[in-house]
């Protein structure tokens, strides 16, 4: 059988298991309204928290950060490095509160490099249950020892901490800061504490708090004064651009811009993408309205649902999880929402989440307004 056969056949035993996804096309600008094959909808799913993405400040910065070209043109340890990323790693740790930053393309790219950069054979990664693709295949190819504990339980932790850290050379702690399908938060301050007592570094990626969390956006390690040695933060959520960063001391920093594959063997972020990063950390620091009314509106979204029986988890994020269960009825129902009541909020279900956990992951930008909410909640009235 060709290979073209053999993904035919695969590609429709997805299909009859009700796993084979298509990618919607979305025309115009990322925000509130999104136009979906030709069709006007209320979008509640996107991860641009702050409504950055085509902000004209942003769209400005971009086109003002042209000047320093289109492309680095060769890997920043060759003659890709410009002034433009300088500039842009010294501002993003100034943001985080650490001495040095590195970008890198994604958040994918940065913790698959610094994973592997960072653990090797005789070192050990310990990962909770529910941590983000990307910080799971890095533990994975590190080729580190990897102990997952059950999600935020310490106890358990303290335990596989406590069997297995005397005989190995370095031990990392890996948790998302907060985690992306569930929305809740890392236990980050017990974290802190039980690294500190089994000499093991403690690693956490800020992509969906930083810029919506904490004092001036500056993410949930900040808001509960926790230091990471490793923090990860994203571009390309909150901050409406793309690409991502490792933060850390600076012989954190320097070690990955000569250890971490993804970074060495890469051409660097191009420079006018690193030019508008500058500008866009100040747009972020001084978003406080918009965080208030993301907040305002998670709230509003949270326990209006919960009011209609919707089951709703917990939580003080604006990642919002309706969980449903079956994979077949969450996605009957976000086919519903979208086309009898113009609702777009994509259905997740297994792999990306456990078997028998698939739901709808509800996420309100700062630039919905209450219209917006009163459809999106009108619609799961009708529903019953």
């Amino acid at each position: 059988m060709s290979l073209e056969d053999e993904l035919a056949l695969a590609l429709t035993q997805l299909e009859r298991a009700g796993l084979l996804r298509t990618p919607v096309t979305i025309e115009g600008l990322q925000g509130p309204e999104l136009t979906i094959d030709g069709r006007r909808v209320v979008c509640f799913s996107s991860n641009n928290y702050l409504g950055l993405a085509g902000d004209e400040r942003i769209t400005r910065a971009i086109a003002d950060g042209l000047e320093c070209g289109t492309g680095a043109g060769a890997s920043r340890l060759i003659s890709g490095t410009m002034a433009a990323h300088r500039a842009a790693e010294t501002k993003l740790a100034w943001l985080v509160g650490a001495e040095a930053a590195l970008l890198f393309a994604s958040g994918y790219a940065a913790n698959l490099g610094a994973i592997g950069a960072l653990a090797g054979p005789e070192d050990a990664v310990f990962s909770d249950t529910l941590n983000h693709a990307s910080l799971i295949d890095g533990a994975r190819l590190s080729r580190a020892q990897v102990h997952v504990y059950r999600h935020a339980d310490i106890d358990h932790l303290r335990s596989l901490l406590a069997s297995h850290r005397a005989r190995i050379r370095r031990a990392i702690v890996i948790t998302d800061g907060v985690f992306s399908m569930d929305g809740d938060i890392a236990p980050l301050r017990e974290l802190r504490e039980l690294c500190d007592s089994f000499d093991a570094a403690l690693y956490v990626d800020e992509a969906h708090s930083l810029g919506v969390l904490g004092p001036e956006g500056r993410g949930i390690c900040a808001a509960l004064g926790v230091r990471a040695d490793v923090l990860i933060g994203t571009l390309g959520k909150a901050f409406g651009l793309s690409g991502a960063f490792v933060a850390g001391s600076a012989a954190l920093v320097a070690w990955l811009e000569n250890r971490a594959r993804s970074f060495v063997f890469s051409t660097g972020v191009p420079p006018y993408l690193a030019a508008a990063v500058v500008a866009t950390v100040d747009h972020v620091v001084a978003a406080g309205d918009r965080r208030r009314r993301l907040a305002e509106h998670a709230n509003r979204i949270r326990s209006g649902l919960a009011a209609l029986g919707a089951p709703v988890l917990v939580g003080e994020t604006p990642i919002i999880p309706v969980v449903l269960g079956a994979s077949v009825s969450t996605m009957k129902l976000a086919a519903t929402l979208f086309e009898k009541y113009g609702v777009f909020i994509p259905g997740i279900r297994p792999p990306t989440v456990p078997e028998g956990q698939s739901r709808l992951r509800i996420v309100p930008m700062a630039t919905h307004e209450r219209g917006h909410i009163d459809v999106l909640l009108d619609a799961w009235r009708k529903l019953g």
